[in-house]
């Protein structure tokens, strides 16, 4: 990851969208040489020099204090989850000159045995553990059932990401493809602010990049995402439309993974379709058998 190169594209992308009638200052019309504001716009709004700015979205960020953070975050009306990743990108540029400090956050391919138990109890939602990289990293049998087109590819830890961008299949299943794919690479995007060092992840963007075209074109766009609440929207093989609710939650033991589970509400097609697939589940469908990713994790 080259972090300079981050930095510069995350501000210039950022500013890139705004107006200056977005940010309460005149706009006397006329041409302009790039879109959205100037840098001497931002700098204004900022309460910094123009050359501070300037210097800053150039990628150095040495000695960048918080209030100027702060400020850049204002101008440029970043929502939480854009002002979380300026301030690892600035981290992260600091660290660069001074490679000693840099500390790695562990690898994460498996979870404690009490966790996996945690899962397994929670038999009436589809639950899982992912990492950063939006590995699967643990999941229980009615997340394995609502996910079994991803562990058709033998390929482990199965990956969110890979799924939807070399898997013909994700096409079909998700039902709004573009929302789901943006919403992986902004999740990536994220990831990569937090954790630049992380090799795997370097090579899963990699090997994305090389092989996905619209994998490519997301990337370059630098949105980033926290990935909190929300509703998830498939086509299932077996049970038709799902659209589920879910709520993630950090591991406080497990640095850099989540704790993601699914519901429906009372009442709903979901609520019956997800009635029906835990059924199966129970009957022993071979769609909804759970294999054992924690032995696997190390293989790919």
């Amino acid at each position: 990851m080259d972090i300079r190169s981050d930095l510069r594209e995350f501000l210039t992308t950022r500013r890139a969208r705004l107006t200056p009638g977005d940010v309460g200052l005149p706009d006397f019309g006329g041409r302009r040489r790039v879109p959205g504001l100037r840098r001497e716009e931002v700098a204004l709004v900022a309460g910094m020099s123009v050359e501070y700015y300037t210097r800053l979205e150039r990628g150095q960020a040495a000695g960048v204090s918080e209030s100027v953070l702060e400020g850049v975050s204002r101008a440029l009306k970043l929502n939480d989850a854009e002002r979380a990743h300026l301030y690892d990108l600035v981290r992260a540029a600091n660290d660069g000159t001074n490679p000693k400090r840099r500390k790695l956050r562990p690898q994460n391919r498996q979870v404690r045995a009490s966790v996996q138990q945690l899962l397994d109890a929670m038999a009436t939602v589809p639950a899982f553990v992912q990492n950063g990289r939006l590995d699967l990293v643990a999941i229980n049998r009615l997340g394995r059932a609502v996910y079994s087109e991803l562990y058709a590819d033998p390929r482990r830890p199965a990956n969110f990401a890979r799924f939807a961008f070399l898997d013909p299949r994700a096409a079909s299943f998700y039902q709004d493809w573009h929302e789901a794919a943006q919403q992986i690479v902004a999740i990536l995007r994220a990831e990569a602010g937090r954790n630049p060092h992380d090799r795997e992840l370097s090579d899963l963007v990699g090997e994305l990049a090389t092989r996905s075209d619209p994998f490519r074109a997301l990337w370059a766009s630098h949105d980033v995402r926290d990935h909190r609440s929300g509703v998830k929207a498939i086509n299932h093989p077996i049970v038709g439309p799902l659209e589920l609710k879910y709520e993630a939650m950090d591991l406080s033991l497990e640095r850099g993974l989540q704790l993601i589970a699914y519901f429906a509400l009372p009442d709903t097609p979901a609520h019956d379709a997800l009635a029906l697939l835990e059924s199966w589940v129970g009957a022993g469908d071979p769609t909804a058998e759970r294999s054992n990713d924690n032995a696997s994790q190390g293989l790919s």
